[in-house]
């Protein structure tokens, strides 16, 4: 499995970008995908996730009203529209395969290679 992520680049605050992710492998529209994101000196955290069929999402407290997560099935390909974005955005954003919740934490099976956001003030 593949996960080709794009769309990152320098953006001012109040900006907007959206990411997106191709996924190779077959099943893509049974399985939960979702966005990540490590800022520099920090843990990698959640940030959004979308059901198989697109009819769940999932958003972490800080991007939520902010952050769109949406699929196109037909194209193996996951996305993330973000608006009104802050400096404190700034991170390297991952696409993940099969993605779920467990106690510790949101994680996924498959990762992409990741795309930097910059968010200047």
């Amino acid at each position: 499995v593949q996960l080709q992520a794009s769309g990152g680049g320098l953006v001012q605050a109040g900006d907007s970008l959206r990411l997106s992710c191709v996924a190779s492998g077959r099943y893509f529209r049974t399985i939960t995908m979702g966005w990540f994101r490590q800022a520099p000196g920090k843990d990698r955290e959640f940030v959004a996730a979308i059901s198989g069929t697109g009819g769940s999402t999932e958003y972490a407290e800080p991007v939520k009203g902010r952050f769109t997560i949406s699929r196109d099935n037909a194209k193996n390909a996951v996305y993330l529209q973000m608006n009104n974005l802050k400096p404190e955005d700034t991170a390297v954003y991952y696409c993940a395969r099969d993605v779920a919740k467990y106690s510790s934490g949101w994680t996924g099976q498959d990762w992409g290679q990741g795309t930097l956001v910059t968010v200047s003030s």
